[in-house]
């Protein structure tokens, strides 16, 4: 029987990573924890958060604080989202479907991964809160569109093309694992996809799938084709450069993530907070810019906005309370972020986050 009680002890999203590598398979908690290689850019996604000082401001009136937001038309309660993470009920049995539910409670978006293992309809019918659909281009282009079709007819509110994963990553824990779904668990919307060979036969499942389907040829004039299905905004998530993100807005991408895959692809990327100012400014308020990577601390989504993001995405933070405590765990990681936030604002002396602007972050002095 599941004790009822709370776990006071779950305080932080490093709290709730202990609590889920306790819960999770060796598998499971290396596929979700590792990063591409040797692991440089996992290691710098969050070493970069820690080289950035708040100069924080006094006597600002912050007895109230105003976290919401706008996000290509969605309003927002604060700016964290859930970013796309794949085979989530490798982590609890009600993986996608408890997530959803969590942020729909809260109130932010939740995004999908194409590799989910819950149908896209079964989540979009689990709540009411607003989703978008991350999708990856397939080789059989038949199958792109309809999952955009899928997407769009069961109510997602934008898609978020995946642009950093012609191949995959070699994730070295993984291929040492002989990572793949266990029995029961399926990739939901690609219906064929557990017809690929054994795990022993290639590694790591989702290298098979990756080399086998994942359309390695895609360029900008694939974007506008993707565009050209669809009535949905269009997000272009893995974006690390100045000059890239104007070609998104080129294309017609109504805003990009800058990303580099939670550190599972190109190991010696930059870190995502150090890539995000440049963005920022090239794009100078002509689209959306969001950012994934290394966000463990409320204080981390105050940098994030004061160098250029309207907002944030979390992945593993949400595997982490996923597999700790089910939907609750999720919805107390959102929270815990959230009010971490409340905090970081109040003793900055920003009271909204239009007052969260450069000038508060310094890069810190060797030490």
């Amino acid at each position: 029987m599941q004790d009822p009680r709370p776990a006071p002890s779950l305080l932080t999203v490093d709290d709730f990573e202990r609590a889920a590598r306790a819960r999770l398979s060796k598998m499971a908690y290396d596929y979700y924890r590792s990063g591409a290689d040797e692991g440089r850019t996992l290691r710098e996604n969050r070493r970069a958060f820690r080289r950035l000082e708040i100069h924080y401001r006094v006597l600002v009136d912050v007895a109230e604080r105003d976290m919401s937001t706008t996000v290509l038309g969605t309003r927002v309660p604060f700016p964290i989202l859930v970013a796309p993470t794949a085979y989530q009920r490798l982590a609890h049995p009600d993986g996608e479907i408890a997530s959803s539910r969590a942020a729909s409670e809260l109130g932010t978006i939740f995004t999908l991964s194409t590799l989910s293992t819950t149908s896209l309809e079964a989540v979009a019918g689990a709540s009411p809160g607003p989703k978008w659909f991350q999708l990856y281009v397939h080789k059989d282009r038949g199958l792109t569109r309809a999952l955009v079709e899928r997407a769009e007819s069961s109510g997602y509110r934008a898609l978020m093309l995946t642009v950093d994963t012609p191949v995959l990553g070699r994730r070295i824990a993984d291929v040492r694992n002989g990572f793949a779904l266990p029995e029961g668990l399926v990739m939901a919307n690609l219906a064929d996809a557990a017809t690929a060979a054994p795990a022993e036969e290639r590694g790591s499942l989702l290298a098979s799938y990756v080399a086998t389907r994942h359309d390695a040829s895609l360029t900008w004039r694939d974007v506008g084709w993707l565009a050209s299905l669809t009535r949905l905004p269009l997000l272009l998530k893995g974006i690390v450069r100045p000059d890239d993100a104007l070609r998104a807005l080129e294309a017609g991408a109504a805003g990009v993530v800058v990303s580099n895959h939670g550190a599972r692809q190109l190991d010696g990327a930059p870190a995502t907070i150090e890539a995000l100012p440049a963005i920022a400014d090239a794009v100078a308020g002509r689209c959306l810019v969001l950012m994934d990577g290394g966000i463990r601390w409320g204080t981390d989504v105050l940098k994030a906005i004061a160098l250029g993001a309207r907002a944030v995405l979390i992945g593993r933070p949400v595997l982490w309370g996923l597999a700790a405590l089910g939907g609750e765990g999720v919805a107390r990681v959102l929270a815990g972020l959230r009010d971490e936030l409340s905090i970081a604002m109040a003793l900055a002396g920003c009271p909204t986050l239009a007052s969260i602007d450069r000038d508060l972050i310094r890069r810190a002095h060797a030490r």
